[in-house]
């Protein structure tokens, strides 16, 4: 499974510190996340998704989504 953190990031024109305020994540947990050296738990996911306004199944590529 492949974090599209990156992308949907840069298509909403966030920068890292906007994301880490809209979503109480930490610059350097989302950096982690985006660089795949951390996998992101489900509330984070959450976190995210609500801050960027997108669903869940958006940050992720899969094929059983």
């Amino acid at each position: 499974m492949k974090i599209l953190l990156w992308e949907k990031r840069i298509e909403k024109q966030f920068t890292l510190m906007k994301l880490a305020e809209k979503s109480g994540i930490g610059k350097s947990t989302l950096n982690n996340i985006e660089n795949g050296k951390v996998s992101p738990t489900l509330f984070q996911l959450e976190m995210i998704a609500i801050a960027l306004g997108v669903k869940i199944t958006d940050l992720f590529e899969s094929e059983y989504k």
